[in-house]
């Protein structure tokens, strides 16, 4: 199997400056971020084997909305808002968690059905008829690929998952990754930086060799990056020969057992699948991967992830599942870290904006997406926060 799916080349002339700095803490922008970008674009909220049986549940908080995934009786895996009909009161509490036959809300004991039909108010004389269907949970677009749930608060712009990672589809559909299973919950963390910080660091690999010591001594130089295109981005490793210097790193790649189902390319190899804006599905031979971040505030944002395992794991899978848990914590608390001291930096007006290596392309690629629908981060200068909207919008209209 080729690895290098997709000729993708830099053009020699390109602006290499990145957003402008008022991008980063603009209370307007933010806002227009999360109605064009977060809401109207797929989001990952978990994995069929989060709500193996009728009547498990998972839910997801982000950017003002509330996503409830349940397993029907029927075996039917549907997406609602988290929200009941009567005073909006949230449904369900927790993260994820299991209810018998029936979803009953807290506030004033309103039931539903597990296919989000009304069951029945709590006191019914006191409304007029009810229609079931009419008064059911308000359903969000929902969408199943390579066993990932996907949710979409509004219609957007991008096709179904399995078009949009159809490219990548048979590189992937050995890893069976619609079987596995959850290794640990859900990890969530805030970070005090704004959204696009945590993405720009991301999508380049370029800082690998100065700033992550056990993802270099894992990969040596055979890392590269694949830029956005039409929504997903690649980024692949293999394990570097002379890899061994970190503990963790030696102990992984002795332990890590050949996957036999995977091709020859992918059996010792890393692999991120970038999905526009802000999803990031990773592989190893033991497990599958994804991470998110949502914005909370200009200078707040919610970092999200789940790991999932074969489910019949031998004793070295869990054993380099372990290890592997390791080297991605340490580069997870390195890019923190340095998404921090970018971030400060927009702040700043001595700071005249970026300069992008060719190997940083994927960080352009992903900031001309959103141009793309947001055309106003086009202008240096930040506009009045008053205005923002409407000059965005007629920006749009001459696209």
């Amino acid at each position: 199997m080729n690895i290098h799916a997709r000729d993708v080349t830099v053009p020699e002339e390109w602006d290499r400056r990145g957003l402008p700095g008022w991008a980063y803490h603009s209370p307007a922008l933010l806002e227009l971020e999360k109605e064009r970008v977060f809401r109207t674009h797929w989001q990952i909220i978990g994995h069929v084997s989060d709500v193996p049986n009728p009547g498990d549940y998972i839910t997801m908080d982000v950017v003002g909305e509330r996503a409830l995934v349940v397993r029907g009786k029927d075996g039917v895996v549907r997406g609602f808002l988290n929200m009941c009909r009567h005073r909006g009161s949230r449904l369900v509490a927790d993260d994820k968690g299991t209810c018998r036959n029936a979803l009953v809300c807290p506030f004033h004991g309103w039931v539903y059905n597990l296919d989000g039909t009304l069951r029945g108010a709590a006191r019914p004389r006191s409304f007029p008829e009810l229609d079931k269907v009419e008064f059911g949970l308000r359903p969000i677009e929902l969408d199943i690929w390579m066993g990932f749930i996907f949710v979409r608060f509004r219609p957007g712009p991008q096709p179904s998952v399995a078009e949009l990672m159809a490219g990548f589809e048979a590189e992937i559909a050995p890893y069976e990754t619609a079987s596995m299973v959850p290794a640990y919950g859900t990890w969530t963390m805030e970070t005090p930086v704004n959204w696009k910080s945590v993405r720009d660091v991301d999508n380049e690999g370029y800082h690998v060799a100065m700033a992550h010591p056990a993802l270099q001594d894992l990969y040596g130089s055979t890392y590269f990056d694949e830029p956005f295109v039409n929504g997903v981005s690649r980024s692949f490793a293999t394990y570097n020969p002379h890899a061994g210097r970190r503990w963790s790193v030696r102990n992984y790649v002795r332990i890590s057992e050949v996957n036999p189902r995977l091709p020859e390319s992918h059996r010792r190899a890393w692999v991120y699948y970038g999905i526009f804006p802000n999803n990031v599905i990773t592989l190893t031979p033991e497990t599958v991967q994804f991470y998110q971040e949502f914005p909370l505030s200009t200078g707040r944002t919610l970092l999200r992830s789940a790991v999932y395992r074969h489910r019949e794991e031998t004793r070295r899978q869990a054993a380099a599942r372990y290890l592997a848990q390791r080297i991605d914590r340490e580069t997870t608390s390195e890019d923190v870290q340095l998404s921090v001291w970018s971030n400060e930096s927009m702040m700043s007006e001595a700071f005249p904006g970026f300069y992008l290596s060719d190997l940083e392309y994927g960080v352009r690629s992903h900031h001309d997406h959103l141009r793309r629908l947001l055309p106003v981060l086009e202008l240096e200068k930040a506009p009045d926060e008053k205005d923002l909207v409407a000059l965005n919008d007629a920006l749009l209209s001459r696209m």
